[in-house]
């Protein structure tokens, strides 16, 4: 087989007419995008200012001798700032995705000194999604003026972008330097702009530099001494008509009901303070904490992102909590006047989300009304009392320079590339917050906005109890002078529904504790599910494989496919019964009904929870210690110190799994003292923070610490338990460690 060559040469790649379309108007995110990128080039052309106009108009043309009317928009982008030569419109304006802005002297910085926020090279050309023609006048500082004008439609049509002619033409004058683009559209383009759609200009170019407490943040750039003024033409809309303000932020922000701010450094030591607005003990400044990013094997991987500032401000929404906002003075933004419980509730619907911000101008759409990158809201959806929503947050996350921090923006500037860094960054945010969540759980508890929900057992007695009833009724008697007899009759009456009520409550109890049980098998079985992966899938691969053997055996015989089948057939026996023994991890919390209290062996319960973790504690090099006799028994349901034990042993694997200690252990001692059975347990983890373990609300269902969420059930189920068995559970404040102890009187 033989080629012959035709042809060959070295050929160049030419870019079609609309590749200026392409990298402006179909890869923007939207108009607010647009406008956004032309204020970040105003910044960066160390302007004071940036003021941003839309200007409908009307005006009659003539059209083959005919009079029409035509209306369209003007929207106007004008700064103050060193403008650009003839040379830098034309070697550097006019190329696509220039490096100019990465490349200077100063590296990447303005001649005054701003971190430059536009480095793609290809913002300018999102104009195309605003209207149909652009007009470019720029004045440098030497006084020349330099005007270019774009016919966006000319490139839609041009075969390659080399044909199309861009009139660009160079003037003397005296006017100030600074740089204005014209943008115009038609009454296709002007009916885009409605009220809705200048509500949220608003609103981004609010959210575009954030309200900044500098005495924190310490944020050196320039942003502070940038405004951006709005001007608004005819529209036929009462708020949005024909008026000029300078964007501020919504007085809102500094009317929070909590806030946390603060930094964590690349080393994910965080140094945070956390802020109370409800209360007079408002401010705490929390001890220095190491933030961990220790992911799991199935998850994301993570790295840390540089220095991280954060100002986290949350706002309660129940209606004591709204009423409590307007008290403390949230004004109509257009008005300023004082609103009601709906404008508030309207407000808090508009302006809320976590955004990240790069040199002071957010990277959207993260910080969106609506745009959930954190999963804030399925994690409440598990646990509303405890976690917070995104329509409840307004956050700020300044982050560092890409080359520092590793958080690269998406050539769509449609937020952050999902690279290791950004998980990093999504995972120290959650940890962050989770700060502000367990100190807010803590006080809505403790001043009585949340419900408790603990001593479910207590609750069914008083529910069932009719001394109060008693008391009363007998009260009621004595003031009607009721005789004698027929007080008792009226006394065994009450007194038997009380004891046909007690029975159900009984019942109810026992049925509770059911659901305990299940709530704990559910624990269980995602080790059973991790662990029980290997042998099924031997199961998976060898199976088909023994019957393809099978069937060839059938035909002929062979001593050596005989042997390995039986050889795989002996393994999958094997596999098998580490199966089945996975399964035998539930059985001590499967029972649908559960027995009478009776003796039983401590040591063997003890055994049996921590065999249910044994590949958690190889994997994690977790050391395990025992202090208990062998023939230590203890009267009470088994069933209920399998879920005690279960669930703090499951709270230390998830520790130390997050933990950075190079030894990790594991703890129980069992004695008896002063007629009392004491299990002490204790791990080495982080511990617990001692104001939690005082106001006892980590055994509060729904209170959990954990990062990743959680249903914050276990330490509540083990409470319970123990209840059950007249004994205590107590949290014990340890510099080592987590640290309980269960203790049982002595039958």
């Amino acid at each position: 087989m033989s080629e012959t060559k035709i042809k060959d040469g070295y050929y160049k790649i030419r870019p079609a007419g609309r590749h200026i379309l392409s990298i402006g108007r179909d890869l923007i995110k939207d108009k607010y995008a647009a406008i956004v990128e032309l204020v970040k080039n105003s910044y960066d052309a160390d302007s004071p200012t940036c003021t941003v106009s839309l200007l409908p108009f009307q005006k009659t043309i003539l059209k083959e001798n005919k009079e029409i009317l035509v209306k369209g928009i003007k929207v106007v982008i004008k700064d103050e700032g060193h403008g650009m030569t003839f040379n830098t419109v034309t070697d550097k304006w006019m190329v696509p995705s220039t490096d100019d802005k990465l490349t200077r002297e100063n590296k990447g910085k303005s001649p005054k000194g701003r971190l430059m926020q536009g480095k793609k090279g290809i913002g300018r050309y999102s104009a195309s999604i605003i209207g149909e023609d652009m007009v470019l006048e720029t004045i440098d500082d030497n006084g020349e003026l330099t005007t270019l004008y774009l016919i966006w439609e000319d490139f839609e049509k041009a075969k390659y972008l080399e044909d199309v002619d861009v009139l660009i033409e160079n003037f003397k004058t005296n006017r100030p330097s600074g740089t204005e683009i014209i943008i115009l559209g038609d009454e296709e383009h002007l009916n885009d702009w409605n009220e809705k759609q200048l509500k949220n200009l608003k609103s981004e170019l609010k959210k575009l530099i954030p309200p900044i407490d500098r005495t924190i943040h310490k944020i050196d750039d320039d942003t502070e001494n940038f405004q951006i003024i709005l001007e608004l033409g005819d529209f036929p809309y009462e708020n949005y008509s024909n008026k000029k303000e300078t964007i501020e932020p919504y007085p809102l922000f500094d009317l929070f009901d909590y806030r946390i701010s603060g930094s964590v450094n690349n080393e994910g030591i965080a140094k945070l303070t956390f802020e109370n607005n409800r209360t007079n003990d408002a401010q705490e400044v929390i001890e220095p904490l190491n933030l961990n990013l220790n992911a799991d094997i199935n998850e994301n991987f993570q790295s840390f992102c540089g220095e991280v500032k954060f100002d986290f401000r949350v706002f309660d929404r129940d209606p004591s909590s709204i009423d409590a906002l307007i008290e403390r003075g949230l004004k109509d933004p257009i008005t300023g006047e004082s609103v009601g419980k709906r404008e508030a509730r309207i407000i808090l619907d508009t302006y809320n989300g976590i955004g990240v911000y790069r040199q002071g101008f957010r990277i959207r759409p993260l910080g969106d009304a609506g745009f959930d990158w954190l999963s804030l809201d399925n994690q409440r959806v598990q646990n509303p009392s405890l976690k917070i929503g995104s329509d409840q947050i307004i956050g700020f996350i300044h982050i560092e320079q890409e080359d520092k921090s590793g958080l690269l923006e998406k050539s769509a500037r449609d937020g952050l590339k999902e690279t290791s860094e950004y998980f990093g960054l999504m995972e120290i945010s959650k940890q962050v917050l989770k700060e502000l969540e367990s100190r807010r759980f803590l006080y809505r508890q403790k001043v009585g906005l949340g419900r408790s929900k603990r001593k479910i057992e207590d609750k069914i007695k008083g529910l069932f109890d009719f001394n109060d009833l008693q008391e009363k009724v007998n009260k009621e008697l004595d003031s009607l002078g009721v005789e004698k007899t027929k007080r008792e009759k009226i006394t065994k009456l009450i007194t038997a529904k009380e004891e046909k009520n007690n029975k159900i409550a009984d019942e109810l109890k026992q049925i509770i504790a059911l659901y305990q049980g299940q709530a704990t098998v559910g624990k269980i079985v995602n080790v059973i599910l991790h662990e029980g992966r290997k042998p099924l899938g031997y199961f998976k691969n060898q199976i088909p494989l023994i019957t393809e053997w099978n069937d060839e055996l059938a035909e002929e015989y062979d001593k050596g496919l005989l042997d390995k089948t039986i050889d795989r057939l002996t393994v999958i026996g094997e596999q098998g019964d580490i199966f089945t023994k996975l399964f035998e991890k539930l059985d001590p919390l499967s029972a649908r009904k559960r027995n009478n209290k009776k003796d039983f062996n401590v040591r063997e319960v003890i055994e049996n929870v921590l065999d249910v973790f044994v590949s958690e504690f190889d994997s994690q090099n977790i050391i395990l210690d025992i202090d208990c006799d062998i023939n230590q028994m203890i009267f009470g349901w088994k069933e209920d110190y399998y879920m005690i034990l279960t669930n703090l042993v499951d709270n230390s694997v998830y520790w130390l799994k997050n933990s950075k200690k190079s030894t990790k252990e594991i703890s129980l001692k069992v004695y008896e003292d002063n007629e009392l059975i004491t299990i002490e347990y204790r791990d080495n983890g982080p511990g617990i923070d001692k104001k939690f373990i005082e106001s006892e609300i980590i055994f509060e269902p729904e209170f959990s610490n954990r990062t990743g969420g959680g249903y914050g059930l276990g330490l509540a189920i083990a409470g319970e338990a123990i209840d059950r068995n007249g004994g205590i559970l107590k949290a014990i404040h340890s510099d080592n460690g987590a640290y309980f102890k269960i203790e049982t009187k002595i039958q």
